[in-house]
């Protein structure tokens, strides 16, 4: 039978463990299809968040505003050698990005601690390709945030929404059964990924896509425009699924007590 309690943590990167506001992808996609002469917005830039980022790019250019511009300029609809030429010049970009937005998120490391100290593993997934991530991970642990295994869509066969990565995790950490588990991330895809993989799902509003502000901007903001701010991530995380949310990873411990009362009773995820 299993131990009721929490098995394993599985938490996404940008927005969530690092990157508040998730700000990085967000210059680099919007740079990339500048050079490209392309407009792309921001609200959509931020609506495939969590995405393996060829995905993010193809997703971009089937909205009808921006494949409107492409079609005029280029004379033809974005094809698929469209998607993959963008990628190709996206990548090193990224690369180039992802130093100026390491920074891991404050609390995150305490919260880690605490989650270890209950016996509970720490898993990563991303949307990020796999030598941005490890990028990501050397960076991260400079500052004292360290996952037992993180995997990149390329790892597991497919990103999110899909749960392969949460699968291959699993198998690789020895993690069972995964409604066990508990999924935290900041984007639409990262609840989908979460609930797809049968656990537990938090989403983070205030360091998230949702808020999309550094912590000196959101620090800059009035109580009223926070909270404000904090209603519509949570509106639209819990739209998307979120059995919970929290502003960050700091304020989820006594949310996991009270899914591991859940667990204890029997209860499931659903």
């Amino acid at each position: 039978m299993p131990d009721p309690k929490i098995a394993a943590v599985f938490l996404d990167w940008a927005g969530t463990a690092v990157d508040h506001g998730s700000i990085a992808p967000v210059h680099a996609l919007e740079d990339i299809f500048h050079e490209y002469g392309v407009t792309a917005p921001r609200p959509l830039v931020r609506r495939h968040m969590g995405l393996a980022k060829k995905d993010h790019i193809r997703k971009l250019l089937e909205e009808p505003y921006v494949q409107e511009q492409w079609t005029a300029l280029h004379h033809a609809p974005p094809q698929e050698s469209d998607v993959e030429a963008m990628y190709a010049g996206f990548e090193p970009q990224m690369m180039e990005v992802l130093a100026g937005y390491a920074t891991v998120i404050s609390g995150v490391v305490d919260a880690v601690e605490a989650m270890r100290a209950r016996g509970i593993k720490i898993a990563g997934t991303t949307g990020y390709t796999r030598p941005m991530l490890d990028r990501l991970e050397t960076m991260a642990a400079t500052q004292g945030y360290r996952t037992d295994r993180s995997l990149a869509p390329e790892d597991a066969g497919g990103g999110r929404p899909f749960p392969w990565m949460c699968y291959r995790l699993a198998m690789d950490l020895q993690i069972y059964p995964l409604f066990n588990c508990v999924k935290i991330g900041d984007t639409e895809s990262d609840i989908a990924e979460g609930r797809n993989a049968g656990m537990w799902t938090i989403g983070v509003t205030r360091s998230g896509n949702a808020v999309g502000l550094t912590e000196s901007d959101w620090s800059k903001l009035d109580p009223e425009q926070q909270r404000t701010l904090l209603d519509c991530a949570e509106l639209e995380l819990r739209s998307a699924g979120a059995h919970y949310t929290a502003e960050t990873v700091a304020h989820v411990l006594p949310i996991l007590d009270e899914i591991t009362e859940r667990i204890a009773r029997g209860e499931r995820p659903r």
